[in-house]
C-alpha cells in the first residue's frame, strides 16, 4: 500500500548499476475524486489549496513577487501541457529521450515532471484551488527520461546521468534562470559537475534533490549529486510538522528543506491529484524551493545564483540561527523572508557571498550553543563541538605560553 502512495525523487545509479526511480503514483484526492484513485483518463479538480502554500506563507510572498518573467526549467520526465493549469505556462522545450515524445518536451508518460511543474507554476483554473508557488513563472520542459523500469533501462530511456547533464545545459541554453532537478545519484559524475558549473557561470541556479532513502541503491546518508556540487542548492524534505524525515537522505550536502508530503498538484492532463500522502519526498520539496528561487529571480534579477541561494539559506527557519545540521541544512525555507532580506553581512548563519568576513575574527567572537537538541545526530554533533572547543583551547593556551616565554627571555 505504501508503495502505491509514494512519489519520490528519482535516483540515478552509477553507470555500472541499473538506474532506479520512483515515479508518482496517485493517492486518493479528497473533495475532487470522491475518494477514488487519480487516473490519467479522468479529469478531477480539488477546490482546496495546496497545504504547502499555507506553510510557506505564499500570500505574503506574492505581495512582492509571483515569478513573472522568470523561466524555470524542469529537467525531468517532460511536462504534460494538456493539463489546464499548465497549458498557458509551458514553453516549447526539448526532448533528449525520444521514445515517441513531443520534440518540445511537452509530453509526460511518467507524470513526475508534470507534478513538479504544477508545484512551481500552475495557473489558477476555475473549480480548482491548485496553484503554483510562483504562479506567473514560465516552465521550460526538458525531457530526460521516459520511464524507470527494467524495460526502460534496457531501451536506454531510463534516468541517466549523462542525459541529466545535457538537460541542464539545454535548460541554460533555453534561458532558464532556475533549473529544477528532482533527481539524485550517490555517484560523483564529471559530466554532472561540469554542467552545474556551466549553469552557475551563466547565471542560473540549479536546485536539486538531496535524495530519498526508499529509492536509493545506497541507503546510507551522504552526498547526492548534482545537489552536492558547488553552485547547486541541495533540498531535503520535511513532514507536515516541518520535522526531518527518515525517508530523506541526510548529510553535509543538505542546504535547505521544504514541505515534501501531502502535495496537491497537477497530474498528467487530468487536473489535480494529492501525491506523497503517506511519505516524504525530496522531489516535491525541491520543486517548492525552485519556485521560491523564481520569486527571488523576479525581485532581484541583478543578483547572482549564489545570492539567491544565500537569501533562502540565511532566512530559513531553524532553532539556532548560527548553525546548520545534516538533517535540514539551514532549515525550512521562508520565501517572504527571503524576499525581504537585506544582506549587510551581519546575519547569523551561512556566510554572505558578497560580504566576506575574516575567518579569524569570526572564530574569536562566535558563541557556540551546546544545549542538547532532540534529533538522531545530537550526540555526534555535541561530541564534534566539544572537540572543536577543546582544540581551540589548546591552541590559545599554546599561544599564551609562547608569549609569556618570549617576555621572560626578553626580560
Amino acid at each position: 500500500m505504501r508503495a502505491a502512495l509514494v512519489a519520490a525523487a528519482l535516483l540515478l545509479a552509477p553507470v555500472t548499476a541499473a538506474p532506479a526511480a520512483a515515479t508518482p503514483a496517485p493517492a486518493a484526492l479528497p473533495a475532487a475524486t470522491g475518494g477514488q484513485q487519480c487516473t490519467p483518463d479522468r479529469v478531477a479538480y480539488s477546490p482546496e489549496s495546496p497545504p504547502a502554500l499555507r506553510r510557506l506563507s505564499a500570500e505574503r510572498a506574492w505581495a512582492v513577487a509571483t515569478g513573472r518573467g522568470v523561466v524555470v526549467a524542469v529537467v525531468d520526465s517532460g511536462v504534460d501541457a494538456g493539463n489546464e493549469h499548465l497549458t498557458p505556462a509551458v514553453l516549447p522545450g526539448v526532448d533528449l529521450v525520444g521514445a515517441g515524445g513531443d520534440p518540445a518536451g511537452r509530453t509526460d508518460t511518467a507524470g513526475h515532471g508534470t507534478a513538479v511543474a504544477g508545484q512551481i507554476a500552475a495557473r489558477q483554473v476555475e473549480g480548482s484551488g491548485v496553484v503554483g508557488l510562483a504562479p506567473d513563472a514560465t516552465i521550460l520542459p526538458v525531457r530526460v527520461y521516459h520511464a524507470d523500469d527494467d524495460r526502460a533501462r534496457e531501451q536506454g530511456v531510463a534516468p541517466d546521468a549523462g542525459r541529466i547533464a545535457a538537460g541542464i545545459d539545454a535548460a541554460v541554453a533555453g534561458g532558464a534562470r532556475v533549473v529544477n532537478v528532482s533527481m539524485s545519484t550517490p555517484t560523483d559524475t564529471p559530466a554532472l559537475r561540469e554542467a552545474v558549473e556551466r549553469a552557475t557561470a551563466a547565471g542560473a541556479l540549479v536546485v536539486a534533490s538531496a535524495g530519498n532513502r526508499a529509492t536509493s541503491s545506497d541507503e546510507a546518508d551522504g552526498p547526492r549529486y548534482p545537489a552536492a556540487y558547488d553552485g547547486a542548492l541541495a533540498v531535503t524534505a520535511v513532514d507536515v510538522d516541518d520535522n526531518p524525515s527518515a525517508d530523506a537522505i541526510h548529510g553535509s550536502h543538505v542546504d535547505v528543506a521544504a514541505p515534501g508530503t501531502n502535495i496537491l498538484t497537477t497530474y498528467h492532463a487530468a487536473g489535480d491529484c494529492l501525491l506523497s500522502g503517506e511519505s516524504v519526498s525530496t522531489s516535491y520539496a525541491t520543486a517548492y524551493v525552485s519556485a521560491a528561487a523564481a520569486l527571488l529571480a523576479e525581485r532581484y534579477p541583478e543578483e547572482s545564483p549564489a545570492q539567491w541561494a544565500h537569501r533562502l539559506e540565511v532566512t530559513a527557519a531553524r532553532d539556532q540561527p548560527a548553525e546548520r545540521d545534516d538533517l535540514v541544512g539551514w532549515g525550512v525555507v521562508r520565501p517572504a523572508e527571503a524576499l525581504a532580506f537585506v544582506d549587510d553581512g551581519t546575519a547569523l548563519g551561512p556566510p554572505s557571498p558578497v560580504h566576506r568576513v575574516d575567518a579569524a575574527a569570526t572564530a574569536a567572537t562566535r558563541t557556540v550553543d551546546v544545549t542538547p537538541r532532540v534529533d538522531p545526530l545530537a550526540g555526534a554533533r555535541r561530541a564534534a563541538v566539544w572537540w572543536a572547543i577543546a582544540g581551540t583551547t589548546l591552541v590559545l593556551l599554546a599561544a599564551l605560553a609562547a608569549r609569556v616565554a618570549g617576555r621572560r627571555r626578553r626580560g
